[in-house]
């Protein structure tokens, strides 16, 4: 027997106990962590900044166009405008909760640069049911996602409004997106649906969540990564310090229902 193989079948024994096995699960979960599985709850310690850098570099000071769909109470939003100024930008954001779009809307003054939509995006035009644990929820989503294991219930819903992202840039005569982030809880395949038109070339950048909604919707990664090489876009994972680490192949181990951000970059 090898050395190596000596050295595995002594780990396999040492390990072989709930202690040793709970201790690997804390273990991997902190390895995780760092390459950016787990790491997307918040967005400023996500690395999602290093977006806006990639674009400045890229574009220099010219006027940025960015989509932020799902914006919550504009916690991207934030994040956005601090990291632009003070180059030119836009910054259209889609929140379809009353309450929560009446909270988004408050937090701000009136800026001409920022345009808060009152609905959602998604494959098509048209209403739907919004599912949330409480007002302003960061969880709300158009799956009444099953949450008992952590205590919480979906136990509070309205009917919201969705557009389409292709509807919604051909009636504002917008040709071209710099950055399209989406956080839609566990839709934004849906949301990408909706978009086609504008993924044929006219976005440079897709920014989005992957990660426990994910269950509830049975959609994979699998499926995002096929989408965006259909349309000659290269994924990569966001790393809290803002690295961007390549994914040119699909692999299993990549489908990790923990929330992580990932971007894909047109070729072009």
């Amino acid at each position: 027997m090898s050395l190596m193989k000596l050295l595995k079948c002594m780990a396999i024994k040492l390990t072989s106990n709930e202690i040793a096995q709970r201790v690997l699960e804390k273990a991997v979960s902190s390895v995780q962590l760092l390459s950016g599985v787990g790491a997307g709850g918040g967005v400023r310690s996500s690395g999602e900044a290093a977006l806006f850098h990639r674009l400045k570099a890229a574009r220099g000071g010219n006027g940025f166009c960015i989509f932020d769909v799902g914006a919550n109470r504009g916690q991207f939003l934030d994040l956005a405008i601090s990291e632009l100024e003070p180059h030119p930008f836009t910054v259209h954001s889609f929140e379809p909760s009353a309450a929560t779009f009446r909270m988004l809307a408050e937090s701000r003054s009136p800026d001409p640069r920022v345009v808060l939509n009152p609905f959602g995006l998604g494959r098509t035009r048209g209403e739907a049911t919004l599912w949330y644990d409480r007002p302003g929820s960061g969880l709300a989503s158009l799956s009444k996602r099953r949450l008992d294991h952590f205590g919480t219930t979906f136990d509070h819903s309205e009917r919201v409004t969705i557009e389409t992202l292709d509807d919604y840039c051909e009636t504002r005569g917008i040709k071209h997106i710099d950055l399209l982030k989406v956080d839609v809880e566990g839709h934004e395949l849906d949301v990408f649906a909706g978009g086609q038109r504008m993924m044929s070339g006219a976005i440079s950048m897709v920014s989005f969540e992957f990660g426990g909604c994910n269950i509830d919707t049975r959609t994979y990664f699998q499926d995002f990564f096929y989408f965006f090489r259909k349309f000659q876009m290269r994924l990569y994972r966001i790393t809290p310090s803002g690295f961007l680490f390549p994914l040119p192949k699909y692999a299993e181990h990549f489908e990790q229902f923990r929330t992580t951000n990932f971007v894909a970059i047109s070729d072009s």
